[in-house]
This record gives structure tokens, C-alpha cells and sequence, in this order.
């Protein structure tokens, strides 16, 4: 993969498995359309009637089919650092006939205006970042007021494990806890209550086992709370009204 002017320490670049990973089937369908649908079911307002919406870290481009079916966005955007995935992006809204912006962008300084955005949706690109604090400011600045942030993470209790450091590459000294990610949210001014959070305990974000004594029948999941969440999906709201 060639080198993005928009690359720098902010950002960790994905390694060639998990690059050929994210064009595989099990990513599509296992991990974006149930993160996608999972956030659709987090709402508790009407979803934004034809919202302009933008994909943070678009990578190739496989959310866009599925962002396109829940919200029908009369505007679809998306930005990723790096040239070979926005190629990729392209090649990919073009097959589904869907038009699509894209730009290439760091996610700490987006190249998008104040206010002009109603839906960032931000799926397991976060934990790739260095400068979160600095991301998330930017994600707070493009959306309007009353916009969205549709979130969706890996925590650390799954990033931290020896089959995801083998197989991926991720800034490890940013990783945090579902608790870590909301708090960071509550911090940049983000509303959200317990009906807007979900901690989805799938088979696939449990690196230690796969989840294989429950898949089996032989034992059944820890309860929210009496386990370590690998996963944490949050539909966040930007206050109608600035402090």
C-alpha cells in the first residue's frame, strides 16, 4: 500500500491480513451489517429523515451498502487516510451504483465544514487512532446540532489478546474499556443514556475461546456486568444547544 499524505502518527496502519480481512465475507456480514443494524435498533428518536451522513474510516467501502439501507442518506461521504482503500471505496460504490463522496482525511483534522453533517458513523476505527481526543473533536465539530455519532468499538479486554496482536496492528497505549470509551464521549459533550448503549457479546470478539462453550450449549454467557465487555456500540447525540 502506498503512503497517504493524510498517514502520520495519529493513525496505525492495518497489517496485510487485516486489510484482506476487511473485504471478507465474515466482515461484511458478521461485523458491519450486525454493528449497522444494532445501531439502528439504539435510536430511541426518529432516524434523521434523509441525513447527510459520513463514514469515518471507510476502508473499502463495505459499509456503504448497509449504511445506504437503514438511512437512506440523501448525501453518503466517506474518508479514510489512506489512498488504496478510498481507491478501493470507489470501486465499491460504483458496483452497488450508489454515489458516494469520498476524501482523503486524517480523522483528527477532517476535511469536512463545521456543522454539516447529520450522522458520523464511526465503526472499529477508533481504536486505530492515536489522537482520539483530538478525532473526537473533530467528529463533534462537523455534525450539526441534534446530529448523531454512531459508534461502534472493539474495547481493550479484546484488542489486548495474543490472536488480535498477532493477526492486526493497533496503537496499544490508547486502548480502553467500554467504561473508558463513554466516559470519553460524556467528555466531549456527547448525550446518550442506557437506552442508547449496547454491549454485544459476539463470538467472534471473545479472541481467548470464540465463544465456543456457549456455541457448543455448554455453558451460558456472563450477564452484562459480571464480564469484561469486548465490544461497546453507542448511538451519541450532539446537543441541540451549545454550552
Amino acid at each position: 500500500m502506498s503512503q497517504s499524505p493524510f498517514l502520520s502518527d495519529s493513525y496505525v496502519e492495518e497489517t496485510r491480513f487485516g486489510f484482506w480481512f476487511l473485504r471478507s465475507h465474515t466482515w461484511q456480514h458478521h461485523v458491519l451489517r450486525v454493528a449497522i443494524d444494532d445501531l439502528h435498533r439504539l435510536f430511541d428518536t426518529p432516524l434523521p429523515a434523509a441525513p447527510v451522513l459520513l463514514d469515518v474510516g471507510c476502508g473499502q467501502g463495505k459499509s456503504f451498502q448497509h449504511l445506504q439501507r437503514v438511512f437512506a442518506p440523501s448525501r453518503l461521504m466517506g474518508t479514510d487516510a489512506d489512498p488504496h482503500s478510498l481507491k478501493l471505496s470507489a470501486e465499491e460504490a460504483t458496483r452497488l451504483g450508489l454515489n458516494v463522496e469520498l476524501r482523503g482525511s486524517d480523522c483528527a483534522q477532517l476535511q469536512f465544514a463545521d456543522a454539516s453533517v447529520d450522522v458520523v458513523f464511526c465503526h472499529q476505527t477508533f481504536h486505530h487512532l492515536v489522537e482520539q481526543e483530538q478525532a473526537l473533536a473533530e467528529f463533534y465539530r462537523v455534525l450539526k446540532p441534534g446530529g448523531y455519532l454512531l459508534f461502534a468499538e472493539s474495547t481493550e479486554a479484546y484488542i489486548d489478546t495474543w490472536v488480535i496482536r498477532w493477526l492486526f496492528r493497533h496503537p496499544m497505549h490508547v486502548q480502553k474499556s467500554a467504561e473508558g470509551y463513554l466516559q470519553m464521549l460524556r467528555d466531549q459533550g456527547f448525550a446518550f443514556g442506557p437506552r442508547n448503549v449496547s454491549y454485544p457479546y459476539l463470538w467472534w470478539s471473545r479472541a481467548k475461546d470464540f465463544g465456543l462453550l456457549e456455541r457448543l450449549g455448554l455453558r451460558k454467557p456472563p450477564p452484562v456486568g459480571q464480564r469484561e465487555e469486548t465490544l461497546v456500540n453507542v448511538v451519541a447525540r450532539k446537543p441541540l444547544e451549545q454550552p
